[in-house]
């Protein structure tokens, strides 16, 4: 931190730098990996060790210490995004029936995109993203939408979010990128991951700010049940349906909290 907390709460301090560790690391860790890692004694963290588990924040297998949904799931239960999830999912049923694709809801955590609900493909095979996968923002389609329907000031600021992790960005190029997506209304952009899969990405807006992606790994062949082309109108239209029932409890919810800034 470069200034000094005006309050100090140590044991806290400890456990967040474990949480934040294991959410970065690629891999299990064991208590000494993560003593290393956060410059203190074994000592140090084996009782916070002990509590995150106790109340299921982290899980020790053989390999080491890793993440549980814990976190993800309270994150889930805010109002903002229960209500977001709690739309969208009856829409995105709609999208895999008429496309014959699966699909899946991400928006911004951080540096990164975090799916937060997802639809399998109808029939006997698909493709389809799990719920509570990430990527860095600049790095996936979902991610460049929520980077790109934003305001100046708070694209910038995702951006430095992003620097933060060691990441060098082009940004000249990928604010271009960004641009293009905008007046495109949207993405369609070959899967980084895989072959032979186009990514459809459109963005829900509400307050004129994306506070979603909305996004079909378009899989063409027998289990296509609409063109590409016909697959992104689906998807387009499904975001526009979510993003007018949004609409209201964002405009309620800014409201809201205008009135308890009044008040303070």
């Amino acid at each position: 931190m470069a200034t000094k907390s005006r309050y100090q709460a140590p044991a806290l301090t400890k456990g967040l730098e474990i949480l934040e560790l294991l959410a970065a690391a690629s891999e299990p860790l064991n208590m000494s990996d993560i003593s290393t890692e956060l410059g203190r004694s074994v000592s140090e963290i084996f009782r916070m060790l002990q509590v995150l588990e106790e109340h299921r924040y982290i899980v020790r297998r053989d390999d080491g210490y890793r993440l549980t949904n814990r976190l993800f799931a309270l994150g889930m239960s805010q109002p903002p995004v229960r209500d977001l999830v709690s739309i969208a999912l009856p829409v995105m049923h709609n999208v895999a029936r008429e496309t014959g694709q699966s699909c899946h809801m991400a928006v911004a955590s951080g540096a990164e995109m975090v799916v937060i609900a997802g639809v399998e493909a109808p029939g006997l095979s698909g493709f389809a993203i799990r719920v509570g996968y990430r990527r860095p923002l600049h790095l996936s389609a979902s991610g460049r939408i929520l980077l790109a329907f934003q305001s100046a000031e708070t694209r910038r600021a995702m951006l430095d979010e992003v620097r933060l992790t060691g990441v060098d960005i082009h940004e000249a190029a990928l604010n271009a990128q960004l641009d293009q997506i905008v007046a495109d209304g949207g993405g369609r952009t070959s899967s980084p991951v895989l072959t032979g899969i186009t990514d459809l990405s459109v963005p829900i807006l509400a307050a004129s700010i994306a506070r979603g992606a909305l996004t079909v790994p378009f899989v063409d062949g027998p289990v296509a049940r609409a063109t590409l082309d016909a697959s992104q109108d689906v998807l387009r239209s499904a975001a526009s349906t979510i993003a007018e029932q949004l609409e209201p409890i964002v405009r309620d919810g800014a409201g809201a909290d205008r009135q308890e800034d009044d008040a303070s």
